[in-house]
């Protein structure tokens, strides 16, 4: 079919806005864009009639002596169709408060989303929130008489005249009901991250004879079921028996790990959950699985922040606990950490830029949601 002029028309003309906190994979995320719309435009123009453009939109993130901060739009943004990219977790963000260097926690990256809004004043025509990890979405319910941030965070960028969120593995994606009115979308690295797995681990052999997908905890099981049926093998899960009696760091301590599921044995074992914070349940579990003779052991999640430093992590890849650790770049890494000979940085910027440029153009993002046909090409392409 002859492709046109119309069939490039989008929703609005794109503006990215990346804040400090993602600069990084925003400008990898313009990159991608600006190929592909190059590519299309070849289709229809000669090569003397296509215009490089970034579709970045300067800003200004200004701060105060006091902490106080503005954020400044150096760009029109009038009638475009605008995407703030920020990551709130990440804490390599600096600013100078009373003389002190002061690194940017959740809230004032938050804080900071919301400053974008306020100097963009309602003259874009649809803005999108891309926010990789969701604002507090660790506390996403009451028990008790306490706060519940992210409900009040959501509704906060509604009446702000937020139009679409884009996020990645939700802790607990009914928090959307908070905002039933605006759209919603809870994205999944699944295929990007199998995609690296298959690609790095050539000589690994997935199939039910020889590997198995491991649930650390109960929650994470709908997204271990995913991963088994995609891969073709087993599940199992480790159920965390915790201390309800106390409160350690906010949380219940864990007493013991009990398995449920078929022989570990001699196979090789996945390990896959939403986020690594200290790592501890990782190590548990890995020590478990190592217990009752698993022969290699990798973790795969969608956000690796190492809350508590990487020297267990270190240790437990040079005694052959762990194999390697397979994480995006969708949250702030160390070049430390990105050096390590265990880890591995799975690039998600194409992806998003997928998702952005169907959105710009209003085209379904639902092909790209389903990475069950994906990976199932990719298995057939390798020799397992």
């Amino acid at each position: 079919m002859k492709m046109d002029l119309l069939d490039l028309k989008p929703y609005g003309q794109l503006g990215i806005i990346a804040l400090e906190s993602c600069k990084d994979i925003g400008n990898k995320i313009n990159e991608h864009i600006v190929a592909k719309m190059k590519y299309e435009m070849s289709r229809i123009l000669r090569e003397e009639e296509i215009k490089e453009e970034s579709y970045i939109i300067p800003i200004d993130e200004i701060r105060f002596a006091n902490g106080e901060g503005k954020v400044k739009i150096e760009d029109t943004v009038r009638g475009k169709d605008i995407y703030i990219l920020c990551d709130v977790s990440n804490y390599s963000c600096t600013y100078e408060l009373f003389g002190f260097q002061n690194r940017k926690g959740p809230d004032e990256h938050f804080q900071d989303i919301k400053r974008v809004l306020s100097a963009i004043g309602g003259k874009a025509r649809r803005i999108t929130v891309v926010m990789p990890l969701l604002y507090a979405a660790r506390q996403h319910r009451r028990k008790g008489r306490e706060s519940l941030d992210c409900a009040i965070a959501l509704q906060e960028l509604e009446r702000l005249g937020v139009e679409e969120i884009l996020t990645f593995d939700v802790h607990d994606p009914t928090i959307q009901n908070a905002i039933p009115l605006i759209s919603f979308e809870n994205l999944y690295p699944t295929y990007e991250i199998v995609k690296t797995f298959i690609k790095e681990e050539k000589n690994l052999l997935i199939n039910k004879t020889k590997m198995l997908v491991i649930s650390p905890d109960t929650g994470a099981m709908d997204r271990a079921i995913y991963y088994s049926s995609v891969l073709g093998l087993d599940v199992g899960l480790f159920y965390k028996r915790r201390d309800h009696s106390i409160i350690v760091k906010g949380k219940n301590p864990i007493v013991q790990h009990e398995y449920i599921g078929r022989s570990i044995e001699g196979k090789n074992v996945l390990i896959v959950d939403d986020m690594i914070a200290s790592g501890e349940s990782v190590f548990d579990i890995a020590l478990e699985l190592k217990r009752r003779k698993a022969e290699h052991i990798y973790v795969a999640s969608t956000f690796a922040f190492f809350t508590e430093g990487i020297d267990k992590f270190q240790k437990f890849y040079e005694e052959g606990i762990i194999k390697k650790v397979y994480s995006t770049n969708m949250n702030y890494i160390p070049k430390e950490i990105k050096d390590a000979e265990w880890f591995y940085e799975v690039d998600m910027s194409e992806f998003i830029a997928k998702i952005i440029y169907n959105l710009n153009h209003d085209k379904s993002i639902s092909p790209l949601l389903d990475a069950t046909n994906g990976i199932k090409h990719l298995l057939s392409q390798n020799v397992l």
